[in-house]
């Protein structure tokens, strides 16, 4: 009878094991999936260590390699507890929030609406959020880094894709 529950644990234990990944019981496709392996997020910490806000960014050179190469593209998500912006090289406004790319300002800064042409990659859409496509020039390096007077994100690393051969 002992024999017969050792058996019988092991046997459970092991059918519980599949060949499924993780992506089995989700309907993603191909760029969801690959979306979800490039996300990195970070707090956005002030200097006495209170949380100012959540960054969320995805590389889209990895997820549109084809379709994003000439410089490096990142779709990012930004919730801050005061309304704040990312700074814009094509707006006077003068924010004092920037995402710098290896310690380099944006070369192009597009506020997207809550449903844009990346909302697919995410699951989680809302309107407390601001959404960015934002590009940089291309680089070797990929190390990012939102910062202001009082607060900052930890740097999110990236390795760089190189542009596909025709």
């Amino acid at each position: 009878m002992k024999t017969f529950f050792i058996i019988l644990t092991f046997l459970t234990l092991f059918t519980g094991c599949s060949r499924k990944n993780a992506f089995f019981e989700f309907n993603m496709d191909k760029d969801q999936e690959l979306s979800a392996t490039s996300i990195q997020s970070s707090k956005i910490v002030s200097k006495d260590g209170e949380t100012q806000g959540v960054i969320s960014v995805i590389y889209l050179n990895e997820i549109y390699p084809k379709l994003y190469n000439k410089n490096e593209y990142f779709f990012v998500f930004l919730f801050t507890k005061e309304a704040k912006e990312i700074y814009n090289p094509n707006k006077s406004a003068d924010s004092n929030l920037k995402l710098k790319l290896n310690s380099k300002l944006p070369i192009e800064v597009e506020q997207l609406p809550e449903e844009n042409k990346f909302s697919h990659l995410v699951n989680s859409k809302n309107n407390w959020n601001s959404y960015y496509l934002i590009t940089f020039e291309k680089t070797d390096t990929i190390n990012l880094l939102l910062e202001d007077n009082v607060s900052s994100s930890k740097i999110l690393h990236y390795e760089s894709v190189k542009s596909p051969q025709n």
